[in-house]
């Protein structure tokens, strides 16, 4: 490896692009996943083996020891009593491709960040930014078995609450990575960045658009989408009956299903509300490929909100929910490259102290 001493060696475009990759195949992953819950496959392997469990059975004994393990779990006693061969390959497989997929991503990450790293093309305050990345990584994988187990012992679904935690610890790690390609790829030059104004506007939309994916992780983990399959109304009832039922009121927040559906609705609309504001209040301020990503922003929040209304009017089937998970991912991922963009435009547009200094010299 490079010494220390040795001036920095910029990072190219190739480093950015292997970020992307993975971006993408995280991206994926959270769809993945939203089928996995959604098809409730997530059970359907009852150990952990990092390293064994990326081989399949390839047996008919292989298959029936795998499916007698299953069928110890509540899951298959209370809930799929009866169920064949056939039928357990199927949830089998989802499960399957989920770990495996993630176990990919963890190779395609780790070792070209190995390979940049030691021939000197990342260094310094981006290895460590890098290594971060890793480590989070490495903690989704734990997580993802945490959240599993709660649902192997009394209990026929895994704990929304750890749900919710693995896929926001996703969109975490999706959101530093991509935010590091923008910076490879967009860099600023001249004055720090603006995180005011249109620019602090398009963060306070990411972190919004976060919250309300995060709240559909509840809504996902209790099933809350199979009921009150109206819009606007909930039964007849703008606020539905028994919001506030639970004691301590915050159990309301996350374990009423009522409430979780209503908050997660409520939530989809500000997004779209906010978007909209957002694109108003900064579209006349971008320009060039700034001001396509904020029109994109309020875009993509128009088609997330009908996808959303059209997969609960029709009782959530999969490809469509699959969907507005899939938009939901997206929306986050202009309000962020917008955000970044919006950074680096504005604070181009200001001079550095330097070139100030520079200006008065001159003049």
């Amino acid at each position: 490896m490079p010494s220390s001493s040795e001036p920095q060696i910029a990072p190219t475009r190739l480093v950015a692009v292997w970020l992307l990759v993975c971006c993408a195949m995280i991206f994926a992953m959270v769809v993945i996943g939203g089928v996995t819950r959604l098809t409730e496959s997530g059970l359907s392997i009852t150990e952990w083996q990092p390293v064994a469990g990326a081989i399949p059975p390839l047996s008919d004994a292989a298959w029936q020891a795998e499916f007698d393990k299953y069928r110890q779990t509540d899951q298959y006693r209370q809930r799929n009593q009866g169920m064949s061969l056939a039928a357990f390959q199927y949830i089998f497989w989802w499960e399957y491709v989920h770990r495996l997929w993630g176990r990919l991503i963890g190779v395609v990450f780790l070792l070209p960040f190995l390979w940049f790293l030691f021939s000197g093309r990342i260094r310094g305050r981006l290895a460590w930014r890098l290594a971060g990345v890793f480590a989070l990584g490495g903690a989704q994988g734990a997580l993802g078995w945490y959240m599993v187990q709660s649902g192997l012992a009394g209990r026929i679904s895994v704990s929304p609450y750890r749900l919710t935690a693995h896929l926001a610890l996703a969109l975490i790690i999706y959101a530093a990575m991509l935010w590091i390609a923008l910076d490879l790829l967009r860099p600023r030059a001249g004055a720090p960045p603006q995180t005011r104004g249109p620019a602090g506007g398009a963060l306070a939309l990411a972190g919004l658009v976060f919250l309300t994916i995060a709240a559909g992780g509840f809504v996902a983990g209790l099933n809350a989408g199979m009921i009150y399959n109206s819009f606007p109304l909930m039964d007849g009832r703008l606020v539905p009956a028994g919001y506030g039922d639970l004691v301590p009121w915050w159990r309301n927040l996350f374990e009423n299903v009522a409430a979780v559906q209503f908050n997660h609705r409520l939530l989809g609309i500000g997004t779209l509300a906010a978007s909209l504001a957002f694109w108003f209040a900064s579209r006349r301020a971008a320009a060039g490929y700034a001001r396509a990503l904020v029109d994109a922003v309020a875009g993509m929040a128009i088609l997330q909100v009908a996808l959303g209304i059209s997969t609960l009017l029709l009782v959530v089937p999969v490809p469509l929910a699959a969907a507005h998970q899939a938009g939901a991912v997206m929306l986050l991922t202009l309000a962020l490259a917008a955000a970044h963009e919006l950074r680096r435009e504005r604070g181009a547009a200001r001079p550095s102290v330097g070139a100030a200094k520079d200006w008065t010299a001159r003049t």
